[in-house]
């Protein structure tokens, strides 16, 4: 890879979910504090952030929200964190990026507070960055294949056609690549989006229809943390990053 410098300073973290099936482990807390590998999930994010020279992130809460921000605020490391308050409606992963728009940069980095990945030779945000292209883009998905997504067990998510362009899985059949939850968004992504809770899914479509959502795949590994039951057999891999 080149020097190409990173797309973005900042990301958007969601983090604002109810983690219905980490249960019953968030009967009591927020998902991205449940702990993995000896630390909370959205720690692992961070510091994958920190890492890659990310030097803010935006996270929207709701769910428990007091736990989630007291945790932002006694972090000593890692990227400067604003926090996006969606206590009064849980607005989804669309609804959640819209209202943190005026916080966000274009382009900004967008990932899932659950995800835990390890990187190929290159971090995931170099990766995206050198493929970044505002020209002809809207999004640009981490997608990564089905072998080196560990834990998960769906039928995939999308194509990529050879130009790198994103098409759905149709019903009833397998989709060689799942959306690992990282993205690059510009925002022109979010013109005219719809009014409160609403999936990234809405925006997407529209991305697809006008040749302008695209994606490259992971060269490491990515981890489905979905259940409480995935904890255990990512933790076994952890040790030998």
């Amino acid at each position: 890879m080149s020097g190409k410098p990173l797309a973005s300073d900042t990301a958007m973290i969601l983090a604002a979910g109810l983690g219905k099936r980490m249960r019953p482990l968030t009967a009591s807390q927020p998902k991205p504090l449940v702990r993995v590998g000896g630390k909370a999930l959205i720690d692992h994010a961070l510091e994958k952030l920190e890492n890659a020279g990310v030097a803010k992130a935006v996270v929207n809460v709701h769910y428990l929200a007091d736990a989630l921000e007291g945790h932002m605020k006694v972090r000593k490391t890692g990227p400067a964190v604003t926090i996006s308050d969606e206590r009064e409606v849980l607005l989804e992963t669309g609804g959640g990026m819209v209202k943190a728009a005026p916080m966000l940069p274009d382009p900004f980095f967008c990932l899932n507070s659950d995800n835990i990945w390890l990187d190929g030779p290159s971090d995931v945000f170099a990766e995206l960055s050198q493929a970044w292209d505002p020209e002809r883009m809207d999004a640009l998905l981490l997608l990564v294949p089905h072998p080196r997504a560990l834990n998960y067990r769906g039928e995939g998510d999308f194509h990529l056609d050879p130009a790198g362009k994103v098409s759905r899985r149709g019903k009833g059949r397998v989709a060689p690549f799942i959306y690992t939850g990282i993205q690059i968004v510009s925002h022109r992504l979010l013109r005219d989006a719809p009014e409160g809770p609403f999936s990234t899914n809405v925006l997407w479509s529209r991305a697809i229809e006008e040749g302008r959502l695209y994606g490259i795949s992971h060269t490491g590994l990515w981890f489905e943390v979905g259940d409480p039951g995935a904890i255990k057999p990512t933790e076994a891999w952890l040790p030998r990053a």
